[in-house]
C-alpha cells in the first residue's frame, strides 16, 4: 500500500483533532457517530467539524458510513498512517520519508531519514490483507476482547515487535536497533545487508548456517522462539572477523512465543528445520543442529516482552530455585518469606510502570494536536 504524505503539510490542528477523535471513538464503535466526534474533538460547533470531515474524507483519511441507525465515519489505514507519522515526527525521530523497499503479507517497509540525514527503516504493520486473514486465530492479540478492527490488530502487532526488538537488542542479539514506535509504525535502524533469499551464494555458507543455529538456540535459552525463522527474515551483512555474529541480522518478531508455550517444541523444531532445508537445498550445506532437549533457560526475555505462552508462575519458581542454590553455595540461608516479599515488590513496581506507560500514551495523544514546524519538511 502506498504511503502518501503529500497532504500532511496542509492539514490543520483541527483536522488532526478530528482524526484523533475518530481514532478514540473507534475503540468502542465500528462506525463513530458524528455527534460523538464533535464531543471527543472538543470543537465549538458542528459547522467547523463538517468542514474538517469533508477535507479528511476527500483525501481518503476517513470514510463516511451510513446505516439504518446513524451516520458516522471510520478511520482508514491512510488516516491511521497520518496519526502515527505525526507523533513520530513530533518526537523528531524522522523528518523525511523515502521509497518503499519491501512488502510482505502483513507489512510495508520504507526508508526514512532523521534531521541529520541518517537513513533508517520504517515498518508499517498492515494486518488484514486477503492472504493473511488467519491472524485472528493464530495470535492472541485480542486478549479478553471479543473483536477488533484490523487497524487495532496492526497496532498490537507493532507494539509486540517493538517490545521484542527492544528486549533482544538490549540483550545483545543481532537484530535491528529499535528507534521509535507509534500505533502501527515501527522505526528501526536500516540493516546494511541483503535478504538471505536473494543471496545466490554466500562467502561461507557453513559459517552462516552455524551462526543461525547458535542464534536460534541462544534465543530459546533466553525464553523466546522466533516462529518464522526463514530466508525472508534473515539479512546477510559483510563478514567482520572482530564481530562474526554481525554477519547475520534477524528481523520480524511479532509472532514470537515463549518456550513455555504448549506448542513450543513444535515451533522451535519448525524454525530449525526451515533453515536446515533451505541451506541443504540452496547451498548444499548439511550440519549439526540444536535439539529441543538442549534448550536450557538462562534468561527471561519472554517475560520481559510479555510473549505469548509465558508461564510467569514457573519463572518465579525458577528464580526461587536459583536464589536458593546461590545462597546455599555461599553458605547462607534462604528466607522464603523474604523472597516472596521481594516478588510482591517487583509485581507492584511492574504495575506502576504499566500505569506510567498508560499516562505517557495519553500524553502522546495530546501532543498530536500540536502542529510541528518540521511537518512541512516531510516529503516523499
Amino acid at each position: 500500500m502506498k504511503l502518501d504524505t503529500s497532504h500532511m503539510r496542509y492539514l490543520s490542528k483541527t483536522d488532526y483533532r478530528v482524526l484523533t477523535a475518530i481514532e478514540t471513538g473507534s475503540k468502542n464503535h465500528l462506525v463513530v457517530p458524528t455527534p460523538m466526534i464533535l464531543t471527543l474533538s472538543g470543537l465549538r460547533n458542528m459547522a467547523l467539524l463538517q468542514k474538517s470531515l469533508s477535507i479528511l474524507a476527500k483525501i481518503n483519511l476517513i470514510n463516511r458510513e451510513k446505516n439504518a441507525k446513524y451516520d458516522g465515519y471510520k478511520l482508514t489505514y491512510h488516516g491511521y498512517d497520518y496519526l502515527a507519522l505525526k507523533a513520530i515526527v513530533n518526537r523528531e525521530s524522522i523528518l523525511a520519508l523515502g521509497t518503499q523497499i519491501g512488502i510482505g503479507k502483513e507489512s510495508d517497509i520504507f526508508t526514512v531519514a532523521d534531521k541529520d540525514g541518517n537513513n533508517m527503516c520504517l515498518k508499517v504493520h498492515r494486518l488484514g490483507r486477503t492472504s493473511f486473514k488467519a491472524v485472528k486465530k493464530q495470535r492472541d492479540y485480542l486478549g479478553k476482547r471479543q473483536s477488533a478492527t484490523w487497524t487495532y490488530f496492526s497496532r498490537l502487532s507493532a507494539q509486540k515487535e517493538w517490545a521484542f526488538m527492544q528486549a533482544l537488542y538490549d540483550a545483545g542479539f543481532s537484530v535491528p536497533k529499535p528507534i521509535d514506535q507509534s500505533r502501527h509504525h515501527v522505526v528501526m535502524s536500516l540493516v546494511p545487508g541483503t535478504v538471505l533469499r536473494k543471496c545466490a551464494e554466500l562467502d561461507d555458507a557453513s559459517r552462516v548456517y552455524a551462526l543461525l543455529m547458535d542464534f536460534a538456540l541462544e534465543l530459546a535459552n533466553n525464553g523466546l522462539i522466533h516462529c518464522d525463522l526463514n530466508e525472508f527474515n534473515i539479512m546477510i551483512c559483510d563478514y567482520d572477523p572482530a564481530n562474526p555474529e554481525s554477519e547475520i541480522v534477524v528481523i520480524d518478531f511479532p509472532q514470537c512465543v515463549s518456550i513455555d508455550h504448549p506448542n513450543a517444541q513444535e515451533l522451535f523444531e519448525r524454525d530449525i528445520n526451515s533453515i536446515r532445508h533451505y541451506f541443504k537445498t540452496k547451498y548444499g550445506v548439511v550440519g549439526d543442529y540444536p535439539k529441543w532437549e538442549q534448550v536450557e533457560r538462562s534468561g527471561k526475555l519472554d517475560m520481559v516482552a510479555d510473549a505469548t505462552g509465558t508461564n510467569k508462575k514457573a519463572l518465579k519458581e525458577l528464580e526461587k530455585y536459583q536464589r536458593e542454590a546461590e545462597l546455599t553455595k555461599e553458605g547462607e540461608n534462604f528466607d522464603e518469606h523474604e523472597f516472596e516479599d521481594e516478588q510482591e515488590e517487583d509485581d507492584y513496581e511492574d504495575e506502576e510502570e504499566e500505569e506510567e506507560d498508560e499516562e505517557e500514551s495519553e500524553k502522546e495523544e495530546v501532543k498530536i494536536f500540536d502542529v510541528d514546524a518540521h511537518m512541512a519538511k516531510l516529503s516523499i
